[in-house]
């Protein structure tokens, strides 16, 4: 008896440590959210840098878009390849608690489509906020390192399981399976995206198909045959339904009839209109580079019903929208994030010694010229400065959204933002009264305050002033 005493109390202790190291935060148990009013779009833009990063836009309708934070990145990956692609947003039951989930993939930024392939990052990047506005460190979270001769994980997603009170997180990893290697759908569970269970199979097509960018909704009671409508990239778009995260899946067909193939288009994006019965499905125009395009329907388990919108119904504003996830928004949560992030109108920084100049940044110099062309290379939108939001600015470009204004070797230029905090220091300016005239405005380097903006031979540079010359040089007056 001793030894099956012991037995079961060593038993229950492993089952006990085992949840305990999977769950550190037991989910909150689901509420009636306030109702939606807008939509945050989390996305990424391209092929650079600054473009593969978080970026963020707004909606009051779900089809007209602003970018948030002037087009330049929100949140940037310190962690893994540095990079991110394919955002998704979770918001939890309760309405209390949001994850952000990304390919850690960075192409060009030292790996190419090959590698990352055969032997990309096999984690996931994820970010967690209690507010939509503040965020963690980022964090990576290895979903594919279990799964035997994972080579990768793609375009993650995740929605609420209510049958199993946890997340139902899913993900495409380029793996062999019974000799074929390709992309296929793995999923796992999670209470809180920092571990989770082993992964398993989810979505597997015949043959050498292979299928990534995966994305559920769930539908209303009463809308359509089904209660979960996938919509997957297999060479198609490809629609299915089923009655559990689980179960079953039916399929449904896919929008060849209206001309979009997966050749064509990839991403799929779901979300519900708030004031009206009806679903919008973004789908990344990979194939011509022209980002998202919109697809209506007021029935998603029914492939016959879905119409691209019409031309001049939509606008995805001024960056380019690739891959990512839609959240419906409540008045707080909207206010909350615009207050944050809402972009700034441009301004165009005017000479004082030469009025008839402005500054401007050419093949990403930076000088003061005149009759500019085009205009918007001598447009900047004055943000908190990076390095220090009181009392400081930093230079936005309108037209190269996520690059500054910095200095570098006391020579300004335009380059995109790397994250670093040296850049921050060396894009950030404190606003001081003019020194050549204190109804103009002179701008103090952050990081060498005894340096300030001024023009030399019509470039600019950080310097320090000791004259009438270099006090005229360094004064200068925003207009818009």
């Amino acid at each position: 008896m001793s030894r099956v005493v012991t037995r079961c109390g060593a038993l229950v202790a492993a089952v006990l440590l085992l949840l305990t190291s999977w769950s550190v935060v037991a989910p909150t148990r689901a509420l009636a959210l306030d109702p939606f009013t807008g939509y945050l779009m989390a996305h990424f833009t391209g092929e650079s840098a600054t473009g593969q990063q978080i970026h963020l836009a707004h909606s009051p309708d779900g089809l007209t878009w602003t970018d948030l934070a002037n087009g330049g990145p929100v949140l940037r990956s310190t962690v893994g390849t540095r990079g991110v692609r394919d955002p998704a947003l979770v918001r939890s039951p309760a309405g209390d608690r949001y994850w952000l989930l990304a390919t850690d993939l960075c192409i060009g930024c030292g790996q190419n489509w090959q590698d990352a392939q055969l032997n990309g990052s096999r984690n996931l990047v994820v970010w967690e906020s209690t507010d939509l506005v503040t965020w963690s460190a980022p964090w990576l979270l290895n979903v594919a390192g279990a799964i035997p001769d994972g080579r990768n994980a793609w375009a993650p997603e995740a929605i609420w399981n209510p049958a199993s009170n946890d997340y139902h997180l899913y993900w495409a990893t380029n793996a062999t399976v019974n000799g074929v290697l390709k992309h296929r759908v793995y999923a796992a569970r999670t209470t809180n995206f920092r571990s989770i269970t082993t992964p398993q199979l989810y979505i597997d097509r015949a043959g050498a198909q292979d299928i990534i960018d995966t994305q559920i909704v769930e539908l209303p009671a009463g809308v359509g045959s089904h209660r979960y409508v996938r919509a997957s990239r297999d060479g198609q778009i490809t629609i299915e339904g089923s009655n559990s995260l689980l179960g079953t899946w039916t399929h449904l067909g896919n929008l060849s009839g209206i001309g979009l193939t997966g050749a064509q288009v990839e991403g799929p994006m779901w979300t519900k209109v708030n004031t009206r019965n009806e679903w919008v499905l973004y789908l990344d125009q990979y194939a011509s580079g022209r980002g998202y395009l919109p697809v209506l329907t007021t029935n998603p388990s029914s492939p016959a019903t879905y119409r691209t919108a019409g031309a001049g119904s939509y606008h995805l504003g001024g960056t380019k929208k690739r891959h990512g996830a839609i959240l419906n928004l409540t008045g707080a949560e909207q206010e909350r994030v615009l207050a944050r992030w809402r972009s700034t109108a441009p301004n165009r920084i005017q000479s004082y010694n030469h009025q008839d100049r402005y500054v401007r940044h050419v093949d990403f110099d930076v000088r003061i010229d005149a009759n500019v062309s085009p205009l918007a290379d001598s447009q900047f939108r004055l943000v908190p400065g990076l390095a220090n939001g009181s009392g400081h600015v930093s230079f936005q470009s309108v037209n190269y959204p996520g690059h500054y204004l910095r200095h570098y070797g006391f020579d300004l230029r335009l380059e995109a933002h790397d994250g670093t905090a040296t850049f921050a220091a060396d894009a950030t300016f404190r606003p001081v009264a003019g020194l050549a005239s204190a109804s103009w405005t002179s701008f103090q380097s952050y990081n060498y305050p005894d340096r300030y903006l001024r023009h030399d031979n019509y470039l600019l540079r950080l310097d320090p002033i000791g004259d009438a010359q270099g006090r005229s040089d360094a004064t200068f007056r925003l207009t818009s």
